[in-house]
């Protein structure tokens, strides 16, 4: 991929904390290409939200250089870049004093907008999200479910209009059936909206599903990245044994319906 067709690219990045034996991210290279959907998998520890942090500057690299729209993050003020730049976490983060329609509205107060523009900015977030305007933009986060309050944290991190968004393991907490219609979902979004995304989650499963490319992480490196169908098909021997958990499900499944499994 070319420099320039990037919304995020990663530069030779290692990032070592004092406190560790081993780099958090050893010479990582990586681009994420605009309007590109992209899942980072790996197990704890393997670096994955490391990688996501430095995007927004979260943290910075030790050493190489982290690229947003082609500029180097560093140079760029750490708070401005937050602000255009939608995130999504699996504590949520909603402040819990402030109404449904005060949380998504806040980074577009922030940038100066007026009251009535945040008022139709909310309802339309709302109505994007799937939740009834009247019933929720007056509700407090404790009075929301763990399905709600993620789906106002979704319509928080695109409130200012993004066009990139972080996801850090953002449906890890709910239960599945509510886990996979927000996933759905939020892909919806993506499309519609033209977003680029870059979400860190350790299903593989989730990935496979949401991603239009998936790059497997370990101690610190990137084993390899692919689409989907490509990685199902890797001869690496950790994206194999990473793999071996949806051919066994898809398997069983198949059995169980009466069809063919993928091969």
């Amino acid at each position: 991929m070319a420099a320039e067709d990037a919304a995020i690219a990663f530069e030779n990045v290692s990032k070592a904390y004092a406190s560790a034996a081993r780099p958090a991210l050893d010479e990582v290279s990586l681009s994420v290409a605009r309007g590109e959907f992209l899942a980072i998998v790996g197990t704890s520890g393997s670096g994955k939200t490391t990688l996501l942090r430095l995007v927004n500057r979260l943290t910075d690299p030790s050493s190489g250089t982290v690229r947003v729209e082609d500029t180097d993050v560093r140079t760029t003020d750490a708070v401005s870049l937050r602000r255009r730049i939608g995130y999504v976490f699996q504590g949520i983060g909603l402040f819990p004093h402030m109404t449904v329609a005060e949380n998504i509205a806040i980074t577009p107060r922030l940038l100066g907008a007026d009251a009535q523009a945040m008022r139709a900015r909310v309802d339309e977030l709302l109505d994007l999200v799937r939740l009834d305007r009247a019933a929720y933009r007056d509700r407090f986060p404790h009075e929301l479910s763990g399905g709600e309050r993620q789906r106002i944290g979704v319509a928080r991190a695109i409130a200012a209009k993004p066009g990139i968004v972080l996801m850090d393991e953002p449906f890890g907490a709910l239960d599945p059936l509510t886990r996979d219609a927000l996933g759905q979902d939020y892909r919806g979004l993506h499309d519609a909206l033209g977003l680029t995304t870059m979400m860190v989650t350790h299903d593989i499963v989730e990935a496979l599903l949401l991603a239009d490319r998936i790059a497997i992480m370990a101690h610190g490196r990137v084993l390899e990245h692919g689409t989907p169908q490509a990685l199902m098909r890797s001869r690496e021997a950790g994206v194999r044994e990473l793999m071996q958990t949806p051919r066994r499900q898809a398997e069983r499944l198949g059995a169980m319906l009466g069809g063919s499994s993928p091969t």
